[in-house]
Formats: C-alpha cells, sequence, structure tokens
C-alpha cells in the first residue's frame, strides 16, 4: 500500500505542478497582452497626433462681403454702373437677376438661410457670383475666395449645383 501511496502522492504532486505552470503561462500571457494593448494605445495615439488635423476656420466676414457685393452692384444706386457689371459677370444685371430668380426657385441651397448657430448665411449673389467667376474667368477656388469670401468647399458645392441648375432649367432653351 505504500507503493501505492507514493504512486498517488507523485501523480498528485505532478497534477499540481502542471496546474502551477499553466497558472504561470496564464500569468505570463495577460502579462504581454497587455503589454502589446499598451503598445496598441501608444500607437494609435501617435499616429492620431501625426494625422492632419482639420484647419480652423476662418472669419471671412462673409456678411460684409456679401453687403459690398450688394452695395457695388446689385442695387439701385449702386458704387459701380451696369457696364462695369457687364464687364465683371460677362452678362447684362437683368440677366443675371433673370438666372439667379429661376435657380433659386430651382434649387433652395442658394437661398439665403440661417446657420444653426442663429446666423445668416450666404446670399445669393454671392453664390452665382463664385460659380460664375470660375466660369467666365477660369479662376480656382482659391481666387473666388478672396472675391466671393467663401471656403473653397463651398465655392465647389456652388459650382456643382449651378451647373446641375443649369442644365435641367435651360437645356430646351
Amino acid at each position: 500500500m505504500s507503493n501505492l501511496s507514493r504512486v498517488l502522492e507523485r501523480q498528485q504532486k505532478q497534477r499540481e505542478e502542471i496546474w502551477r505552470r499553466r497558472a504561470q503561462e496564464d500569468r505570463d500571457a495577460d502579462e504581454e497582452e497587455e503589454q502589446m494593448l499598451s503598445a496598441a494605445v501608444c500607437m494609435m495615439d501617435q499616429s492620431r497626433q501625426h494625422r492632419r488635423r482639420r484647419a480652423p476656420n476662418v472669419d471671412r466676414r462673409r456678411e460684409s462681403r456679401g453687403k459690398n457685393l450688394m452695395e457695388d452692384y446689385f442695387i439701385p444706386n449702386s458704387l459701380y454702373p451696369a457696364s462695369k457689371f457687364r464687364e465683371r459677370y460677362r452678362m447684362q444685371p437683368h440677366l443675371f437677376q433673370k438666372i439667379m430668380h429661376d435657380i433659386c426657385n430651382y434649387d433652395t441651397y442658394f437661398i439665403q438661410k440661417h446657420y444653426a448657430v442663429g446666423a445668416l448665411g450666404l446670399i445669393p449673389e454671392q453664390k452665382l457670383t463664385a460659380a460664375l467667376q470660375m466660369l467666365a474667368y477660369g479662376a480656382s477656388a482659391e481666387q473666388v475666395d478672396e472675391i466671393a469670401r467663401m471656403g473653397k468647399s463651398t465655392i465647389l458645392e456652388c459650382l456643382v449645383r449651378f451647373y446641375d441648375a443649369v442644365e435641367n432649367l435651360y437645356t430646351r432653351e
């Protein structure tokens, strides 16, 4: 019986040793996993720091540029005469007004609205001026930004919507 009890004790010790090794392997694996997770988080933080951040919004004083544009060309006693309007826009003022009216009725994007913060958005004349400047003079969005005081993405959106509106409204004419 003593041989049997020694065999049982040895088996018990072997089982305990196996459990101890497995527990140590589990602890090592957990530690390794934690280190890998920590390294991954560190790498993500570094990649976020290296990503290109969105440029801060530029105060273009859109409202004042819209007011100036209206005073320069679109009110009865404007600063510039109709001949200057014809030079700059390559059309008569009444034609511009007709096109603006038609396009505003076709696409509400061109109508002046309030932003979420309550400020007034761009006036239709600014949006159409941006599209026409690009078409008439082959100006880039950056050049038009200086004239109409609009962001590049807004200028390009105006151009695309203007194309769509003109195509749908005047194709038959």
